[in-house]
């Protein structure tokens, strides 16, 4: 089985490159990380990447006079990696349109929001400060607008009453780390066609349902 090649960007404690890990190790999984770049050499994640046997590699973006020189940087190693996937997973630096438009639809980022709403920092806050009852997760394709472009996946999970920052956030997490592994899945068994803003999806098996909250007692 030909497996995808993965590039992944970090800059902090890699749980979301953890469960890409972790999925990579299944023999039937169809893709594996050959490449882990951080731009903070003292990120948590570089150690998982390391315990895996995964080759790591940092890039710090102050040595660079601007973001398309520091981009450029980190383009040359992935393809030096033959890096056919870039998979942000905590990266915190928006790309420059040149990235993007040099790895048209072969980036994903994963947001903890059900986006479009809630882009940007501090997701977990805007959505208590909004009051919504539900929030969830998406990995999309990469555009050059922040946290924009085709969602491949999406996760709910409700907004609780006393939820802190800290609760939601938890709560978000544990389905990132179920919907990032199938983005990568949904992509490496070409199950993805991108119709402008859309991804669409072969072989889409949603079970007819829905979440409410707060749920009817």
């Amino acid at each position: 089985m030909k497996r995808l090649k993965l590039g992944v960007l970090i800059s902090g404690r890699g749980s979301n490159l953890q469960a890409l890990i972790t999925a990579c190790a299944e023999s039937e999984f169809p893709a594996e990380i050959v490449l882990v770049i951080s731009n903070k050499p003292d990120a948590k994640g570089l150690e998982h990447a390391t315990a895996a046997g995964i080759t790591t590699e940092v890039v710090e973006h102050g040595d660079y006079a601007d973001r398309e020189s520091f981009d450029r940087e980190v383009d040359a190693r992935l393809r030096s990696a033959s890096v056919e996937l870039v998979c942000l997973a905590g990266f915190m630096r928006l790309l420059s349109t040149w990235f993007t438009d040099s790895w048209h639809d072969r980036v994903i980022n994963i947001h903890p929001s059900l986006l479009p709403a809630f882009k940007g920092i501090d997701a977990h806050a805007q959505a208590l400060a909004a009051g919504v009852r539900l929030s969830g997760c998406t990995v999309h394709i990469v555009r050059p607008e922040m946290d924009a472009g085709p969602i491949l996946v999406q996760a709910a999970v409700p907004v609780l009453p006393g939820d802190t920052e800290d609760d939601l956030s938890a709560r978000i997490l544990a389905v990132e780390h179920r919907c990032y592994p199938l983005a990568v899945r949904l992509l490496a068994e070409n199950r993805v066609r991108i119709d402008g803003d859309h991804a669409i999806v072969e072989g889409d098996t949603y079970t007819e349902g829905y979440l409410i909250n707060p749920a009817r007692e």
